[in-house]
């Protein structure tokens, strides 16, 4: 068996082949390193480090023991870092942020479990617009949004929802009646716009710069927020790809609703920034994904 001390100065002495800055990384005296490594060359019967007035060399056996003991100190590690990590309740206050009521019934699901596993720990929630969901993540306002992928430049959680696309349109308007459409409509009649804060790649998903066909897509006026979506589609300034939830949740006398055939699916999932990463976020994110739809 070796001791900790024994295989902390082993591996610190084969990365810096340097007694001196190896005692110093370790907080021991030079002569205690040199006393754990001949009692362990003692031990094994050989040399494991070949030593001049002027360098530091493993021997090859040194180099095995050395590539056979990191993978096994490293476990040990990660157990005890896995322990603590168990052990500790997060404590706190959470920030999560939504678009979009899809997104809301999610993230009342986690928060509920979250709530009971971990009773110390607050979850802050916030709606958030399709102009400012993003926006207010990068700026560090929130901890995680659940939002419409894709979103780069962050840290993406599991799936929680994946519906098909609807096509909102006037009740009166040419499309609105039929059993589907395919995007390539969108060359005919102009579309609402996503405003300009959203992902780009966020935008392009959900509407192409041209047709399959590759005629250019209508572009019709922005829009701010989903009410504010809708309401141009229902005075009819242009139609808008939504979510399938949007027809049992956004329910309108003056918007209909026409399944999409050759759309991609609408993917949502917790975001959030790497750097922002906690333990509480990480229990959150679990909570998130056994409670998803």
């Amino acid at each position: 068996m070796l001791e900790r001390t024994e295989w902390e100065v082993v591996l610190t002495l084969a990365e810096e082949l340097h007694f001196g800055r190896t005692a110093e990384r370790l907080h021991l005296a030079p002569s205690q390193v040199s006393r754990v490594v001949k009692s362990l060359e003692r031990r094994v019967g050989a040399a494991l480090f070949v030593r001049s007035s002027r360098s530091v060399a493993l021997t090859s056996i040194g180099a095995r023991l050395v590539r056979d003991l990191a993978p096994h100190v490293r476990g040990i590690e990660d157990a005890v870092r896995n322990a603590m990590e168990s052990g500790r309740s997060p404590r706190g206050t959470l920030r999560v942020a939504f678009v979009g009521a899809a997104a809301g019934q999610q993230l009342l699901k986690a928060a509920a479990l979250f709530g009971g596993r971990h009773p110390g720990c607050e979850v802050r929630i916030h709606e958030a617009q399709v102009h400012d969901g993003v926006p207010r993540l990068l700026a560090g306002e929130v901890d995680v949004l659940i939002t419409v992928l894709p979103v780069r430049g962050v840290r993406v959680g599991p799936v929680l929802l994946s519906e098909p696309q609807l096509l909102a349109v006037p009740p009166r308007h040419p499309l609105a009646g039929r059993r589907s459409v395919t995007r390539e409509v969108y060359g005919d009649h102009p579309v609402v716009r996503l405003p300009d804060t959203m992902p780009e790649e966020s935008r392009l998903h959900r509407v192409p710069a041209e047709t399959p066909a590759g005629r250019p897509v209508r572009r019709g006026p922005q829009g701010s927020t989903f009410a504010e979506i809708l309401t141009l589609v229902a005075s009819g300034q242009g139609v808008f790809p939504v979510g399938e939830h949007a027809a049992r949740f956004y329910p309108r006398p003056d918007v209909s609703y026409v399944p999409v055939a050759d759309a991609p699916p609408v993917d949502w999932a917790p975001v959030w920034l790497e750097t922002n990463e906690s333990g509480a976020l990480r229990a959150f994110v679990e909570c998130a994904a056994e409670t998803a739809s």
